[in-house]
């Protein structure tokens, strides 16, 4: 290596720490490569969100013509997993393995359950859609096809996804965490964001043919992304193969938890903080372009701006949590940021200001970077000894039931207004249920921020 090649290796590795949000979450231990590379399977969960949600929600509707309605139920049916993330993430804990894994087996079978929820997924639907050599086939495979498949893919995202951020507090010290998990959601960001960018590009020129290919390719990049983010991560520990099995029902692991730090308090604070960064998830774009008249590549943007807001929040909160920060201060200054953000929503379709539009669903997406990190760190920070995965899962399956009933009912709240009055008036009214909310999570978090302002003291 000459001598510019050193200078400039070593003015990166200097820089990196100061101005990438997530290098100085590496150690000695877990260094940058390995942690990047154990982030990989939150690209593939990416993947799969905007596969599930995205893509085969507008593939079906337009191009294979399927009831809406039947739509929306197939897409909703990975929510009916969402609460046994806290189950999946107790047994984790608590596994056995012959090979000496607690993690591994759990993350290896969410993959395998993904990867087939792919497989069988581009099939069953042309036999849902009644399309070329598949219309012959009775239309009740289809249904039980597309509902199986959407249902496996659900199952192994969200077995994936809290087996795999265990694993990532696992391996992580403690001082280490909150930057490890603004990585995690990071990478999760940026599957979804790349993911959509990829399927829009190779559907362009739809067919049966074509959407085989780009949902099969989709299972196969998902094991591959897997493999790799599992390849020597997690130790194999010899006493595990003879150690007894704790004796430990999940209702006594539940108490255990409950117990503690105020945990109910904390998800009820998740639960309804969610709810208000979700419920206008599937209606952003629909205002742009209905109040304010914008192109469809212009609305395409905000999933671009939302997502940019998060990955700002994200940095931010792991940068200042990791320096002591309280987690809870930091979630409810998300909820803040949520309020200026929503009065911009409403006040662009007043004005007519696509700008006030643009930065209201950056702040939207700042606000709930920060919420979800500041919720996240405090539950593991406050996770019972050996009960990561459980705590983990249980903050799981309150946001993503949460997101999941928000969206549902926006749509349904925004609809029956307008059904009264007019679309705008749909529309504000949803916006201004979330303002409601983010004033509840505020007022619901102040005993945390106070109780662990007298705890330091």
């Amino acid at each position: 290596m000459n001598r510019f090649s050193q200078k400039l290796v070593f003015a990166w590795a200097a820089a990196g720490t100061r101005y990438l949000p997530f290098a100085d979450a590496a150690t000695e231990d877990l260094p940058l490569s390995r942690l990047l590379r154990l982030s990989l399977f939150q690209v593939s969960v990416g993947m799969a969100l905007v596969m599930l949600i995205g893509t085969l929600n507008r593939v079906m509707i337009v191009e294979l013509k399927v009831p809406s309605a039947l739509v929306s139920i197939m897409v909703g049916l990975p929510l009916f997993f969402a609460p046994l993330r806290a189950l999946i993430g107790f047994r984790s804990d608590k596994h056995r393995s012959e090979l000496g894994w607690r993690r591994v087996p759990y993350i290896w079978m969410g993959t395998l359950l993904q990867f087939g929820g792919f497989a069988i997924m581009p099939f069953a639907l042309l036999v849902l859609a009644g399309l070329g050599e598949a219309a012959h086939a009775p239309v009740w495979i289809g249904y039980i096809g597309a509902g199986g498949a959407f249902l496996l893919v659900g199952a192994g995202m969200h077995t994936t996804q809290t087996v795999g951020l265990a694993l990532a507090t696992d391996l992580a010290p403690v001082e280490s965490q909150p930057k490890v998990v603004g990585l995690m959601y990071v990478m999760l960001l940026v599957g979804m964001i790349g993911s959509a960018f990829i399927y829009g590009k190779l559907l362009e020129d739809f067919s049966p043919g074509r959407l085989v290919q780009v949902i099969q390719g989709a299972a196969l990049i998902t094991m591959i992304l897997n493999v790799v983010a599992l390849w020597k991560q997690e130790s194999r520990h010899t006493v595990r193969q003879t150690a007894p099995v704790a004796d430990t029902s999940f209702r006594g692991a539940w108490i255990s938890f409950s117990e503690g730090g105020q945990a109910i308090r904390r998800l009820i604070v998740l639960g309804v903080g969610t709810m208000a960064f979700s419920m206008e998830d599937v209606l952003l774009e629909p205002y742009g372009g209905e109040i304010l008249g914008l192109s469809v590549s212009a609305t395409t943007t905000l999933t671009a701006t939302l997502a940019f807001g998060g990955l700002v929040g994200f940095g931010w909160a792991s940068r200042v949590l990791s320096r002591g920060a309280d987690p809870f201060r930091m979630a409810s200054g998300g909820a803040w940021v949520g309020i200026p953000a929503f009065c911009a929503v409403i006040a662009s379709g007043y004005l007519q200001v696509p700008w006030l539009f643009a930065m209201g669903t950056f702040l939207i997406g700042l606000g709930a970077g920060l919420f979800s990190h500041g919720t996240l760190t405090s539950t593991m920070n406050l996770a019972p000894k050996d009960q990561a995965g459980m705590a983990l899962g249980t903050w799981g399956a309150v946001q993503a039931t949460a997101a999941g009933v928000a969206m549902a009912f926006g749509g349904v709240l925004r609809d029956s207004v307008a059904r009264w009055f007019d679309s705008t008036s749909g529309y504000h009214t949803v916006y201004s249920l979330e303002l409601v909310l983010l004033c509840v999570t505020i007022v619901a978090m102040l005993p945390l921020i106070k109780s662990k302002s007298n705890a330091r003291n």
